[in-house]
């Protein structure tokens, strides 16, 4: 059982650094809001080993620490007082930082050694507790390693790949501690990886510029830019233009197409679960707004929510979920998605391609 203090240290990483998540995990019953602060602790602290923000660890370091989260995440070694390293979580104003979902000024307080231990603890007993599979620690691992040595994606399929770990397999976690399991599981998988790839491409489409100052790394496929006549070095140099902003429109329809294909998929979760996933996908898919707001240009600043925009757009809503539990109709009713020909990108339908505005 996961003690009292491995559940605050989670929630307190989560609090520090994905407010827009922590937002929605609120929502959340108990019994699914508890783990869920687990699981967000474990995805952050992985994401804060290959991201290094000090600068002071080796890519076999990274990879060698790493393992050491796998062991202890799926209990196969004992972790001690020491913990596994000393690696503090940062702060990132959206989620699981670029596995799930901003910065933030605030820190993380003065994590210790302790916070890794206790968190791994906790995640071991969660994992163990909920019938996590293995397949999908190891597969969310597996994605955070390549994070180490891979900078660039060659094309969506490549990105699609290393998706399939650091967002999908979230997803599916999420499934399993709602307490989904057989024909229901089955159901809720497909719109759960789909929603946690469009949390994830939101990431990458806001976070284009920040990924290359603190990480040298470029999100948007190789195949996506080369269309538009952009450069990986363009991007890395961080020259913004036209060709830069079409090739953002792209990736953007990709994203708001898999945001329909996931909101779809929430009238399968368990019914006190469906408002607070809703609620995440309108808080994730409200940064796009911001991205067209500035001509796509997140190159050279990273947009944010306000505080008092994420409140509003919770207000807005629970008042239209009050009205009606169509997760897809609320979701339209509450977010302004770009006008999209959602086929384009071989998802969604005819009904899906019209424009969608913020309710007054």
């Amino acid at each position: 059982m996961v003690s009292h203090r491995q559940l605050e240290l989670s929630k307190s990483i989560q609090q520090r650094t994905g407010k827009t998540f922590h937002l929605a995990t609120r929502f959340l019953p108990e019994r699914v809001r508890h783990p869920t602060y687990v699981l967000y602790a474990f995805f952050r602290l992985a994401d804060e080993v290959v991201d290094d923000p000090d600068g002071g660890l080796t890519p076999e370091q990274q990879r060698r620490r790493l393992d050491e989260f796998r062991a202890a995440a799926l209990g196969r070694r004992e972790t001690d007082d020491s913990g596994v390293g000393d690696t503090a979580p940062q702060t990132d104003d959206s989620g699981v930082g670029n596995t799930a979902p901003p910065t933030d000024d605030s820190g993380v307080g003065d994590a210790a050694p302790q916070t890794d231990d206790a968190v791994l603890r906790g995640f071991s007993e969660v994992r163990e507790e909920y019938g996590i599979p293995d397949r999908e620690v190891e597969t969310f691992v597996d994605a955070m390693a390549t994070d180490v040595s891979k900078d660039t994606y060659a094309d969506y399929d490549e990105l699609k790949a290393y998706m399939r770990g650091s967002a999908a397999a979230v997803g599916t976690m999420m499934t399993e501690i709602m307490g989904l399991d057989g024909e229901a599981a089955e159901r809720a998988y497909p719109s759960a990886i789909a929603l946690g790839e469009a949390f994830q491409l939101t990431n990458f489409l806001r976070d284009v510029g920040e990924d290359v100052v603190e990480r040298d790394r470029v999100y948007l496929p190789r195949t996506t830019l080369s269309k538009h006549g952009v450069s990986v070095e363009q991007i890395l140099d961080r020259r913004f233009d036209d060709g830069v902003a079409a090739a953002m429109r792209d990736e953007m329809a990709r994203a708001e197409s898999l945001y329909h294909e996931g909101v779809a998929g929430i009238r399968h979760l368990p019914a006190d679960c469906r408002f607070p996933v809703l609620l995440a996908a309108v808080l994730y898919a409200d940064h796009h707004r911001l991205i067209r707001e500035r001509g796509y240009d997140t190159l050279t600043a990273t947009p944010s929510l306000s505080t008092r925009r994420k409140l509003s757009l919770a207000a807005r809503t629970r008042l239209h979920w009050a009205r009606s539990k169509d997760p897809e109709r609320v979701f339209a009713r509450v977010v302004d998605t770009d006008d999209v020909d959602h086929t384009r990108t071989g998802r969604g339908s005819e009904t899906e391609r019209s424009r969608s505005h913020l309710s007054s």
